[in-house]
C-alpha cells in the first residue's frame, strides 16, 4: 500500500490538484487536474500523468458546485481510482503566511483563523485558498492538512530588505515587502544545483511570469530581494494587474474622482496591467498576435518594467551570474524571452535564437557573459514535499 498525498491550489472559481504516490525515493505524480467554472458551468477533469484524460463531468449552465462541492467530486473521484492506496494528507497552496508564519506547518481552526487574517492583503487568492480547508476540517477534521506559502521562501530577506519608509511601528505591526510566488522559485532553487552548480552557489535571478509576474534574486539559492512586496500587486505589470505604482495615484483616484476602496482595488487587481493598457487582453499569446497599437503598448511597457526591476536586483546581489525564466510566458514565449535577454545585452548577456525558439534548457550562446536557463517551475511537487516532510515530522 503507497501513501497518497493530494496537493490543491484553489483560485476564486476554480481548484486544481495533483495526487503524488510517495514511492519512498521520490513523489510520483499519478493524476492532475482541476475543476473550473464552479459558480457558472462547472466543469471537472482528471488526467493521469501522461496527460490522457481519465475522468471528466459537466454540469448544466448555472449550475453551483462552489469549492466544497468540487471537493467532494474529487475525493469521490480519488475514492474510486485509488482503492488500495491510503490519502495520509492534503497539502495547500497559500499565497499570504504574514510575517510569523515561515515555513510550511498543519493546519487546524486556530491557524486558519489566523490566516484569514490576511485576506484583506491578497484577496484575489488567500480567501479562496483557505476554502478547502475549511471545507476538509468540517468534513474530515482527522486528515492531516498542510499548508505552504509563497510567502515563506523570502523569510530570509535581510530585515533592511523588508522595510518602507514608514513609521517603525509599522513595520513592527506587520506593514512590511513578503514577497510572493515563493513555492515556484524554491522549486527552481532546489533544481538549479543540477542545471548549473556555479550559478545555484553564485547570484541568479529568476523571472517567474506568468499572468501573476515577479522576479526574485537568488545568492547561494536564498532569496535576497523580489519585486513583490506588501501585496501581489506590486512589482511587475501583470496580466490584470498594475505593478509597481505611485501610492498617489490611489489617494488621487480617491479624493478627485471620487473612487470608494471597493472600486480601486479592482481597478487594480483587475482592470489593470496588460488588460488595462491595451483594452484587448490579459493574455500574451493573445496581444503577440494582435494588430491592435495598444497591444504592441502594452508588451513593451511590459518589457520595460522587467529591464527596469532587473537592473534594481541586479543592483541588489552586487552582479549577476545567469538568469532564469519560468512560469506560463516565461516558459512558453520565445519572443518575449529574446526581448528580454536583448534588453540585457548591457550585461553580456546573449541568447541563441535556434535554442530559444526551440524552448531548450539552455539558451546562452557560447559567448554569452551570463547562462540563460528556461526552467519549467513545479509548485505542486514542492507542495507535495513539504506535505511530506511536515508528516513525518509530527
Amino acid at each position: 500500500m503507497s501513501d497518497a498525498i493530494v496537493v490543491l491550489n484553489a483560485g476564486s472559481s476554480s481548484l486544481k490538484f495533483s495526487l503524488f504516490m510517495d514511492r519512498g525515493a521520490d513523489l510520483a505524480l499519478q493524476l492532475g487536474g482541476q475543476a473550473e467554472g464552479l459558480f457558472t458551468a462547472p466543469h471537472f477533469v482528471a488526467k493521469d500523468a501522461a496527460g490522457a484524460v481519465v475522468a471528466e463531468q459537466r454540469w448544466a449552465e448555472g449550475e453551483t458546485l462552489g469549492h466544497a462541492g468540487a471537493l467532494e467530486h474529487l475525493l469521490g473521484v480519488l475514492r474510486e481510482r485509488q482503492a488500495t492506496d491510503r490519502l495520509v494528507g492534503v497539502g495547500h497552496r497559500v499565497v499570504h503566511g504574514g510575517p510569523h508564519y515561515d515555513r510550511p506547518l498543519r493546519v487546524d481552526a486556530r491557524v486558519l483563523a489566523d490566516l484569514r487574517a490576511f485576506e484583506p492583503l491578497a484577496p484575489l487568492h488567500q480567501p479562496h485558498n483557505l476554502a478547502p480547508i475549511q471545507a476538509l476540517l468540517e468534513r474530515q477534521p482527522a486528515l492531516p492538512q498542510v499548508a505552504c506559502f509563497d510567502t515563506s521562501f523570502h523569510r530570509s530577506n535581510a530585515e533592511l530588505t523588508q522595510m518602507f519608509g514608514l513609521p517603525y511601528e509599522l513595520f513592527e505591526q506587520g506593514v512590511r515587502r513578503y514577497g510572493f510566488h515563493g513555492l515556484s522559485y524554491e522549486y527552481i532553487a532546489s533544481v538549479l544545483p543540477e542545471v548549473d552548480p556555479a550559478a545555484a552557489a553564485g547570484r541568479t535571478i529568476v523571472l517567474h511570469l506568468g499572468n501573476g509576474a515577479s522576479m526574485c534574486a537568488l545568492q547561494g539559492g536564498r532569496s535576497v530581494a523580489s519585486t513583490m512586496g506588501f501585496t501581489a500587486l506590486d512589482g511587475l505589470m501583470m496580466g490584470t494587474r498594475s505593478g509597481s505604482l505611485d501610492p498617489g495615484v490611489v489617494l488621487y483616484l480617491m479624493s478627485e474622482r471620487g473612487m470608494n476602496i471597493a472600486a480601486v482595488e479592482k481597478l487594480l487587481y483587475s482592470g489593470s496591467g496588460l488588460l488595462g493598457v491595451s483594452g484587448v487582453s490579459s493574455d500574451m499569446r493573445g496581444l503577440l498576435a494582435s494588430d491592435a497599437p495598444r497591444a504592441r503598448l502594452a508588451i513593451d511597457l511590459y518589457l520595460y518594467r522587467i529591464r527596469r526591476e532587473l537592473g534594481s536586483l541586479v543592483a541588489a546581489l552586487g552582479g549577476l551570474d545567469a538568469l532564469v525564466f519560468t512560469a506560463g510566458i516565461g516558459e512558453n514565449a520565445a519572443a518575449i524571452r529574446d526581448a528580454i535577454v536583448r534588453d540585457a545585452h548591457w550585461l553580456g548577456a546573449e541568447i541563441d535564437a535556434t535554442a530559444n525558439d526551440a524552448g531548450a534548457t539552455a539558451l546562452h550562446t557560447s559567448a554569452s557573459k551570463l547562462r540563460l536557463w528556461r526552467i519549467a517551475t513545479n509548485e505542486e511537487l514542492m507542495i507535495a514535499r513539504h506535505t511530506r516532510a511536515v508528516l513525518a515530522r509530527a
